[in-house]
């Protein structure tokens, strides 16, 4: 399956059916009267929030979801009947913004979650409804109101609790594979992600969902690259992991690169708890580690943490101190196992 998060989607809600001019007019039926029922409400148009997607590419090949028109009224006081709904569909953590992209109308963050996007017309009135001690035979009926059409776009951003960051080929997509059943491309060549990819980590008897998104270059928040258009799937995250490569003859520089970029992005992404990680040490003897890990601790003024992906030195450790961060209420707890009883 392909992924896609962003996707133009035209929506019209159904328009209400017109009310009915009708008198009552029957054998041997001394007294007639207007018997014209009210007009069917016009479908709306629904967005839920669903399980089990991770992608927007349905809306691909279907971009236009038009409601059904509420029918008419009827004589013998028959109310026309309501059009249908319709619901699109979508993943957990769409927004759904106006026509100008900015404009933010709902933020699907919730599994469940129904948001009304456009509403059906309302029924007009029949003529029964406007039968009064002065006027006994109303002619006039009220038409059906008109439906709502609108022009959406459907950006999704994943629900992640950690988010992946680093230059191409600094190891993100190795990491998510020695950590969890995703398999991402890895290859030795820039930019081999080309779209997020989302794995369950667990230690210590909770998991938690890792996000990894294509490199950043310098220049991306300028649209260098293409890491920039999947920045926002890690702004829901809880925590940043940076991994630096440790093989790189620029490591402060290379760490300077991404920390301008989230800046330059803007939002509360460069504000968020971010754990710096030098990876790729298993390419590293004892001295060039000790450089290495120095070099970006001056750089970050703060504690790094050393690992390989390759190797699975230090993972752990890692892992743990992601754990740390997350709150307790985004961790997904294992069951418990029960022992088995004794058998002799």
């Amino acid at each position: 399956m392909k992924f896609l998060d962003l996707a133009k989607v035209y929506i019209r809600s159904g328009g209400g059916g017109g009310g009915s001019v009708s008198f009552r007019r029957e054998k041997y039926i001394e007294y007639g009267g207007p018997d014209g029922g009210d007009g069917g409400t016009g479908g709306s148009v629904w967005a839920e929030a669903v399980d089990g997607l991770n992608t927007l590419i349905d809306f691909r090949y279907q971009q236009h979801f038009f409601a059904k028109n509420g029918q008419p009224g009827m004589g013998r006081q028959r109310t026309g009947r309501d059009g249908d709904d319709i619901v699109l569909r979508v993943p957990v953590g769409t927004e759904i913004l106006d026509e100008d992209e900015e404009t933010v109308i709902a933020d699907m963050t919730e599994l469940g979650q129904r948001v009304l996007l456009a509403k059906g017309g309302n029924g007009g009135f029949g003529n029964l409804h406007f039968k009064s001690s002065t006027n006994q035979a109303p002619r006039r009926a009220n038409p059906g109101q008109e439906g709502v059409e609108r022009t959406l776009w459907l950006r999704l951003k994943l629900i992640a609790d950690v988010g992946l960051l680093g230059l191409p080929n600094a190891g993100k997509s190795t990491f998510l594979a020695a950590t969890s059943n995703a398999r991402p491309k890895i290859a030795d060549y820039p930019f081999t992600t080309l779209h997020p990819n989302l794995g369950v980590v667990g230690v210590d008897n909770v998991e938690f969902v890792v996000a990894d998104i294509p490199g950043l270059i310098e220049g991306a928040h300028e649209g260098r690259g293409i890491g920039d258009r999947f920045l926002g799937h890690v702004e829901r995250c809880a925590v940043l992991l940076h991994l630096v490569d440790g093989t790189s003859e620029t490591i402060a520089g290379d760490y300077r690169t991404i920390i301008d970029e989230l800046t330059a992005y803007g939002g509360a992404l460069a504000d968020k708890p971010r754990i710096t990680v030098l990876n790729k040490i298993d390419a590293l003897d004892d001295d060039e580690r000790a450089a290495a890990h120095a070099e970006l601790e001056q750089a970050s003024g703060a504690p790094v943490l050393s690992m390989s992906g390759v190797s699975h030195e230090g993972v752990s450790e890692v892992l743990r101190a992601l754990r740390a961060c997350i709150d307790d209420e985004r961790l997904r707890h294992k069951p418990a196992q029960e022992a088995e009883p004794w058998r002799p």
